[in-house]
């Protein structure tokens, strides 16, 4: 998902400036309103993390069947270099373990500007892999598991528009596309030696290279990937190929996945019943081929309807997005044979007839297909909601971003979708067991 102009400005430009009189405040919503989960001592009995597996379509932790109650907080390493933020990580972390989330996807990327981890191709910034360091050992204390994407379709924190300009910087001839960032030898090479940097990073914090982590849940290729030179998506199948297989190289503890947002391609059969609409074939990605690599664990989505049509009500906008789901969880369990993860899912509040219960509506539908799929032992995986931020944090936030405890409507739908999801299959998140009534007390 793109952030809003003004987000990306203060994201890449030194983020905000926080008054001593409101983080104070800040700090003191955080111990009337999470008390309780501040006063458990994690570092007493440190938090056990396995390894998440996959058989079929559905994953395992520890033998049990794992469906996901998960969120986005793009913003957790680049909000980590500076010191002062960091109790933002550990509120919105011990937040999100107290509703009993978990799996929190962000970005593991920040390719040139401001706070930049990767200053230039192969250089990167101590203070930034620290920031990052932290922000999985943090996760790490509070049970909740990492879903970490290794670059940007996008332009925000830079993404293959950065790669493009360092490769033109050596004086390698490109075509006026950034695209090339799929093709060029010299940009994947660039790619990859990020990539093994990343993936062999030891933690400052846990002594603990990444590879060997269980706090992270997966890598994600690219976010939202679309090579639009190229309609026939062959070039980003093969990068695809190339970058997937290079990764387990590297890596084959943890999953991987693409990061599509879930269109269906020229070649594909459903390239005009299952897309919002026509233009959704010609994005150069396609669904079932990119995801059908056995180097590929598992199938990412994106639901976005009302950025999808601008012609269509809110009712016609749930029913698509209804179909959407459904479409992508039948190809999960006979297609792919494959876990299907709904890894961004949101409602924009600048649509004109937008009221807050139509998110709460929306929220519902999609977390109900999750349960629903968890029930039936299918290949609807998890779903992550797009984007939680804390308070302070207004000007990071986009269309689609909330605060989860303002709104009790909403804070109740996510709890009860974790309670439901443990309970189905016995499996209790490691942070709710801190709790042990926590489902009890939670109506159902």
């Amino acid at each position: 998902m793109v952030q809003s102009p003004m987000s990306r400005k203060l994201a890449r430009n030194g983020g905000l400036f926080y008054p001593v009189i409101g983080f104070a405040l800040f700090v003191t919503f955080l111990y009337l309103a999470f008390g309780d989960l501040w006063g458990f001592n994690f570092n007493r009995e440190e938090i056990k993390l396995s390894f998440v597996e996959r058989n079929g379509t559905q994953f395992f932790v520890d033998g049990k069947a794992f469906y996901i109650n998960g969120w986005n907080s793009y913003w957790l390493m680049d909000h980590a270099v500076d010191y002062s933020n960091r109790p933002r990580i550990k509120g919105i972390l011990q937040a999100g373990a107290k509703m009993g989330l978990t799996v929190c996807r962000t970005w593991a990327f920040n390719d040139g500007g401001y706070n930049a981890l990767q200053i230039s191709p192969g250089r990167f910034d101590e203070r930034v892999f620290r920031a990052l360091d932290h922000v999985i050992a943090e996760a790490r204390k509070n049970g909740i598991r990492l879903m970490l994407s290794l670059v940007n379709n996008l332009h925000a924190f830079g993404g293959k528009t950065e790669y493009v300009k360092w490769a033109e910087k050596e004086g390698v001839a490109l075509s006026s596309s950034n695209d090339s960032f799929f093709y060029d030898p010299t940009i994947r090479r660039y790619f990859k030696t990020y990539v093994k940097t990343v993936l062999t990073r030891r933690n400052i914090y846990t002594g603990m290279e990444y590879r060997d982590d269980p706090t992270i849940f997966a890598w994600e290729l690219i976010n939202e990937p679309r090579c639009m030179t190229d309609p026939s998506g062959d070039t980003l199948q093969d990068w695809i190929e190339e970058m997937s297989t290079f990764v387990k190289s590297i890596d084959r503890k943890h999953l991987l996945t693409v990061g599509l947002e879930g269109f269906y391609g020229r070649k594909s059969p459903k390239r005009s019943t299952g897309n919002p609409e026509f233009w959704a074939a010609d994005l150069g990605s396609d669904f079932i081929r990119n995801s059908m690599l056995s180097t590929i664990d598992f199938a990412s989505v994106h639901v976005y309807p009302d950025h999808w049509f601008h012609d269509k009500n809110f009712e016609e906008k749930l029913k698509f997005a209804a179909k959407w789901m459904l479409s992508h969880i039948e190809d999960g369990d006979k297609e792919l044979r494959k876990p299907i993860m709904f890894t961004e899912f949101g409602l924009s509040n600048e649509n004109e007839d937008f009221e807050p219960a139509q998110r709460d509506r929306f929220y519902k539908m999609v977390l109900d297909f999750i349960y629903k799929s968890a029930k039936r032992n299918r290949s609807g995986a998890g779903s992550f909601f797009w984007q939680f931020l804390v308070e302070g944090m207004e000007l990071y936030n986009d269309d689609f971003g909330i605060v989860p405890w303002e709104r009790p409507s909403t804070y109740q739908l996510i709890t009860e979708q974790s309670c439901r999801l443990a309970k189905e299959h016995g499996l209790l998140p490691t942070q709710m067991e801190h709790s042990k009534d926590f489902c009890a007390s939670t109506r159902l």
